[in-house]
């Protein structure tokens, strides 16, 4: 080593000893000064990179402050009242209010859905018009009971019996005839 300080310069030096060049036709002035414009922008981009996760908040604040200005947050649902549900502390407080206010029906264990369902059907039925589609819908219903009682058990214990076909369709007209169906 000759004592030099610029480990840039001591490096350029290396790679010049190594080369098939002539150490003559190197210029090693010119590459320690690329080496150290390499060095120089890698630190000028993590510079960036740190004041642009500095000032991030920043541009929020600013985003935030600008739609107060517009009036964006004016007249919103909810405002000046509390916010629901925040002292049941029920961790589920938001599944239960999705379903609330999507009206979801068709969540849960497959057995309690074909109880609902069992429980609507003769409304259902009596809305149909047409035999065959009574017919359709009864073994639909029948053939999912009988779907369900072959799969695991998930939830409470599947306990809605299926539908004779006929015996459905008998009572159907016999609803019809009455003037009890729509």
């Amino acid at each position: 080593m000759d004592g030099s300080r610029d480990p840039a310069l001591d490096a350029a030096r290396y790679r010049a000893t190594r080369g098939d060049e002539p150490v003559a036709e190197v210029d090693v002035a010119r590459m320690a000064a690329e080496q150290e414009a390499r060095e120089r922008e890698e630190r000028l981009a993590e510079r960036r990179r740190r004041d642009r996760g500095a000032t991030q908040h920043l541009w929020v604040e600013r985003r935030i402050r600008e739609a107060q200005e517009r009036g964006d947050f004016e007249n919103l649902p909810g405002a000046g009242k509390p916010i629901p549900g925040l002292t049941s502390g029920d961790p589920d407080w938001w599944v239960k209010g999705l379903v609330e206010r999507e009206q979801l029906t068709d969540l849960g264990p497959e057995s309690l859905r074909l109880r609902r369902e069992d429980q609507g059907l003769d409304a259902r039925l009596d809305a149909m018009r047409d035999p065959a589609d009574v017919r359709a819908a009864v073994q639909e219903f029948n053939s999912r009971v009988l779907a369900a009682r072959a799969a695991p058990a998930a939830g409470p214990p599947l306990v809605t019996p299926t539908r004779d076909v006929e015996a459905e369709l008998e009572r159907w007209r016999a609803r019809r005839s009455t003037g009890s169906a729509r």
